[in-house]
């Protein structure tokens, strides 16, 4: 028998998830946001393949991108205001690419063009729990190898956020309490717009976390933590070349 892709073990994750999420917090908006989400997302990849190879496909891609927007965006959105925001991820992908390969998280930078184009709100459904999260996730950064990724981010927030918790003289340990599980074992280890090297890998993580800090601080208008995940996915380029340099 075949083994099932590590893309649609996520998929399923993500269904699973967002079902129990909706039926616990008997939150129909939470459902029918994501239905949208999907949809759009899986129209607008099937469009731009059917363009380029003239023939209808759904990518596996295209759907855990929707399923993650539903997750993210805010569920009392306009329906147009999700559709868009799926439109946009999906484009990112083919209209922002450097070596064959798209340079942003998709759900990321449909999300906050959304947030600064058309005012949209976000809401990481689930986020906070890490008793689901944390262990799913290791899972599926062990399958992808971005466990560096994952350390060198977790250690810098720790050191940030818990300087500034000891300043402040709150209990360290409250920093966990507002940790985004969502964001660091969903979003945050997207293979195609990390980096492969070792290095790259703990350098990007660490990167990460501290402009979180910095755009937290200076009380940015979007989302620190997809913005800042986006400004390094710009760098993950230079990075790999970095690490490629030295390694040789």
């Amino acid at each position: 028998m075949k083994p099932v892709s590590i893309k649609k073990q996520l998929i399923l994750f993500l269904i699973l998830f967002g079902l129990s999420l909706s039926f616990i917090d008997k939150d129909s908006s939470f459902f029918f946001a994501t239905a949208i989400a999907l949809i759009s997302a899986i129209a607008a990849e099937s469009l731009l393949l059917y363009l380029k190879d003239k023939r209808f496909s759904i990518s596996e891609s295209s759907i855990i991108t929707g399923l993650i927007i539903g997750f993210v965006l805010a569920s009392d959105s306009h329906w147009w205001v999700i559709v868009l925001t799926s439109v946009f991820a999906i484009s990112s992908k083919y209209l922002i690419r450097f070596n064959k390969k798209h340079i942003f998280n998709p759900a990321g930078f449909g999300v906050i063009l959304a947030t600064l184009l058309l005012g949209a709100q976000t809401q990481w459904r689930g986020t906070y729990l890490w008793y689901i999260l944390i262990p799913v996730g290791l899972y599926f950064i062990f399958k992808i190898h971005k466990l560096e990724l994952l350390l060198s981010y977790f250690i810098t927030s720790l050191v940030i956020f818990g300087s500034q918790a000891l300043i402040r003289r709150e209990p360290i340990g409250s920093i966990f309490g507002y940790l985004s599980y969502f964001f660091i074992f969903i979003m945050l280890i997207e293979p195609k717009s990390t980096p492969f090297n070792f290095l790259a890998k703990l350098t990007f993580g660490a990167s990460v976390a501290a402009l979180i800090f910095i755009f937290t601080q200076s009380g940015v208008s979007f989302d620190a933590e997809i913005g800042a995940l986006l400004v390094l996915n710009l760098f993950v380029p230079i990075l790999n070349k970095i690490s490629q340099r030295r390694k040789a």
